[in-house]
């Protein structure tokens, strides 16, 4: 079951913070330390929940050269990498230095509104210059368009180098399609820790998770009780963590995350502008789902 490469836990790993917004480096080689010692599967470095975007470039080439020292090969790593403008895209893929990952995770074009052939065009462009697979990323919250299951079916079967989705719609059809008709080389990973057990049972083989930032160990073992087909001891797992999932997206991404970790000592609760921190009142909530797992 866990022949894929990216089956089971993936970990978009938050950036710490000190309180001048700069990166702290002695709570992200912890919490890096604490991420492969939990045995998840992998870590994905500038993603979503890193706050890349709040990020200079020179700032995610030393993130990213800090996760190759400190992950040293220990799991895989996988560097998301994308942006609204194809050109670009490609252009850094080119010429970046991609020694020490293991695949590119590219989020589908935001802002632009693409139609579906102009994001089949887009990843072509990609997968054409890229030398590590790539995992096409789909989350219309965010980029406000959706990757159709046509699309993503089509690019799978015309590049090989295109490995997986990390599918995050919400829509269970929609992956279902994928999953039915996907070529054999080609798997769906889920971009929603609440929706991961029911994504697994249909065929999934994993997910990219922002929860596990902050209780590993927990959701890596239900990812791989339902990766084994033990359905009970991940339903168990999975009501246990319920309240949690939809907690810490209440206020957006990662500000809930960062407060259970910040009561977890894992961190300092910064986050750079626009985000700010989540409410006393939620704060408090998360804090009270973290202690039963205490």
């Amino acid at each position: 079951m866990l022949n894929f490469k990216f089956s089971g836990t993936g970990v978009a790993v938050i950036t710490p913070f000190n309180a001048d917004k700069s990166i702290n480096w002695n709570f992200l080689e912890k919490q890096i330390n604490y991420l492969i010692s939990s045995k998840v599967e992998y870590l994905v470095v500038l993603g979503t929940t890193s706050e890349a975007s709040t990020m200079s470039d020179d700032e995610k080439r030393k993130l990213v050269d800090f996760f190759i020292e400190k992950v040293n090969k220990k799991v895989p790593l996988v560097i998301g990498m994308a942006g609204n403008d194809t050109r670009k895209i490609e252009n850094k893929i080119k010429s970046y230095d991609l020694t020490g990952i293991d695949a590119i995770l590219s989020v589908s074009p935001y802002y632009n509104k693409p139609q579906q052939e102009g994001i089949y065009l887009h990843y072509k462009a990609l997968a054409e210059v890229s030398p590590l697979p790539i995992i096409l990323y789909n989350v219309p919250g965010r980029t406000a368009s959706n990757i159709s299951a046509d699309t993503t079916i089509r690019l799978a079967n015309d590049y090989k180098n295109i490995i997986a989705i990390k599918e995050a719609s919400g829509d269970l059809m929609q992956s279902m399609k994928i999953i039915k008709n996907k070529p054999a080389h080609f798997e769906v990973i889920s971009g929603d820790d609440a929706l991961s057990l029911p994504l697994i049972a249909l065929g999934a083989k994993g997910v990219i998770s922002v929860i596990a930032n902050s209780l590993p160990l927990q959701y890596s073992d239900l990812i791989r009780f339902a990766l084994k087909g033990d359905f009970e001891k991940a339903n168990e797992l999975q009501y246990r963590m319920l309240n949690l999932f939809n907690l810490i997206f209440e206020e957006g991404n990662p500000a809930g995350v960062k407060a259970a970790m910040a009561y977890q000592n894992l961190l300092e609760e910064h986050l750079r502008l626009p985000l700010i921190p989540v409410s006393n009142n939620l704060k408090n909530r998360v804090i009270e789902e973290i202690k039963k797992f205490q």
